[in-house]
C-alpha cells in the first residue's frame, strides 16, 4: 500500500507547487504590468494647477459670451 501511496502523494505534492508557481508567476506580471500602467497614466495627466488655470480660461470665454448674449437681448428689446 505505501508504495502505491507515496508516489500519489509526491505527485500531488509536485502538482500543487508547480500550480502554485504558475500562479505566482502570473500574479507577479499582472502586478508590474499595473505599476507600469499606473506610472503611465500618471505622466499623462494635468496637475491640479494646470487645471485651474485651463478652467479658469475657459471661465472667462464663458463671461464674454454671457455678455455679448446679454447685449444682443438688450438690443431686441428697444
Amino acid at each position: 500500500m505505501i508504495e502505491f501511496g507515496l508516489p500519489v502523494i509526491l505527485a500531488v505534492v509536485s502538482g500543487l507547487g508547480a500550480i502554485t508557481t504558475r500562479l505566482h508567476n502570473r500574479i507577479h506580471e499582472l502586478d508590474r504590468r499595473l505599476d507600469h500602467t499606473e506610472l503611465r497614466i500618471a505622466e499623462n495627466y494635468i496637475s491640479k494647477t494646470e487645471f485651474s488655470s485651463a478652467l479658469e480660461r475657459v471661465e472667462q470665454h464663458m463671461v464674454r459670451i454671457e455678455n455679448k448674449l446679454d447685449r444682443l437681448a438688450n438690443c431686441d428689446r428697444k
